[in-house]
């Protein structure tokens, strides 16, 4: 995979820059998490300092099609100038007029912004040739591309993919660490413990088959542990359910135990009669979930029966939280592990964790980015490379 270093001088260049600020926003359009903007500083001042001209491109929420304020990237784009301490013009188009205005009005060392890429819908297209078109478009504003945005390099996309084979193109410092930290838990130290959380189990079954061939120990926890309750015959009240996965997630308990893979789910649940911070809660066994409340969260037994587990890892890979971690009543289960990973960190484990979720539940829990070996900015991506899927957006670098 090529580097910057491999693009040579770039001094006075314009380089179009795909980054992933796809950040979290509350109510009022303020970012909640700017975990990702952050990220993508060392790759911006690395083409600054070399006297680039450095166009930044990124979606922000699913727009479709056509522009949306509520998904503009202004947010993202003032928050950039903060981190770099020198503003970042947007322009308020992707490939338009101000676009090409903005750029042309940049100066070397200086960075802008286009408007959100899925404000066009070319970005997105099922048609290639669709897709191309807008590659074109985005190509001709600049001389080089540079990949930066890892949370979409499974996305074949105009400007994940299309774009890159127009121009020279590099991998970013972000999407060049990611690959090397997730080549590392290809080939883990063991004990290999992995922790899985998050609402669907379907959304994870691929990363789940293939673990089963390379982890020792499978925590499960979140939305989608019911599935597993059920699938071991148990009440599940009005927990987040998955009905149609029962069976195969069945098909898995058989199957690790077959393989001597240990598989841990929760012992007791917090339970809730409603999913609100001000619901009536109380901390129930896993098996005997009432029928009129939904688990939120994973109990003090369980957060204490994860971090014990975790005691012997030597390679931890963790992918959703444990319970609706926004909610001060059910974040102590997500909080137990995320302890349990400082410890074993500060032992020389490596700790990855991945996903936006994860990172923002870690970050919101009062723990900082460097209590980890790594967080990954790609909770999708980091999955499939994992399941051991092509990327688009990494194997389109390699050419």
């Amino acid at each position: 995979m090529r580097t910057i270093e491999d693009l040579g001088d770039l001094s006075g260049k314009k380089v179009l820059l795909r980054s992933d600020l796809n950040v979290p926003l509350d109510d009022d359009g303020h970012i909640t998490d700017d975990g990702r903007v952050r990220a993508s500083v060392p790759t911006i001042q690395t083409l600054t300092k070399q006297g680039a001209r450095v166009i930044v491109c990124a979606h922000l929420g699913r727009p479709k099609g056509e522009p949306d304020p509520k998904f503009s990237l202004a947010p993202a784009a003032e928050r950039l100038g903060e981190l770099l301490g020198a503003p970042v013009a947007l322009a308020n188009d992707t490939v338009g007029p101000s676009a090409r205005s903005t750029v042309d009005d940049l100066q070397d060392g200086q960075v802008a912004m286009l408007e959100n890429l899925r404000f066009n819908k070319g970005e997105t297209a099922k048609s290639a040739d669709d897709r191309a078109a807008f590659a074109q478009q985005l190509a001709a504003l600049a001389e080089v591309y540079v990949s930066d945005g890892f949370g979409v390099v499974h996305r074949e996309q105009a400007s994940v993919f299309d774009v890159a084979k127009l121009l020279p193109h590099a991998a970013g410092l972000l999407v060049h660490g990611e690959v090397e930290v997730l080549q590392r838990l290809t080939e883990p130290d063991r004990l290999y413990a992995v922790a899985l959380g998050g609402a669907k189990v379907s959304d994870k079954l691929g990363v789940i088959e293939s673990l089963l061939g390379k982890a020792d120990l499978l925590l499960i926890g979140g939305g989608m542990v019911f599935t597993f309750l059920r699938a071991q015959g148990h009440e599940v009240g009005s927990s987040l359910l998955e009905a149609d996965q029962v069976d195969r997630v069945r098909g898995y308990l058989a199957d690790a135990e077959r393989r001597g893979v240990e598989i841990v789910l929760p012992v007791d649940i917090v339970a809730a009669t409603k999913f609100s911070a001000d619901a009536d809660h109380d901390v129930v066994a896993a098996d005997s979930i009432p029928a009129d409340r939904m688990g939120l969260d994973i109990g003090p037994k369980s957060g204490a029966l994860f971090a014990d587990k975790l005691k012997s890892a030597r390679t931890v890979f963790w992918n959703g939280p444990m319970g609706a971690f926004e909610m001060q009543p059910y974040a102590a289960g997500t909080k137990a592990v995320a302890q349990a990973l400082v410890e074993v960190t500060e032992d020389g484990a490596l700790t990855v964790v991945g996903g936006g979720d994860s990172a923002a539940a870690v970050r919101r829990l009062g723990f900082a980015d460097s209590d980890f070996t790594h967080i990954s900015t790609g909770g999708g991506a980091s999955l499939e490379y994992l399941e051991g899927k092509t990327l688009p957006g990494l194997t389109i670098l390699e050419d």
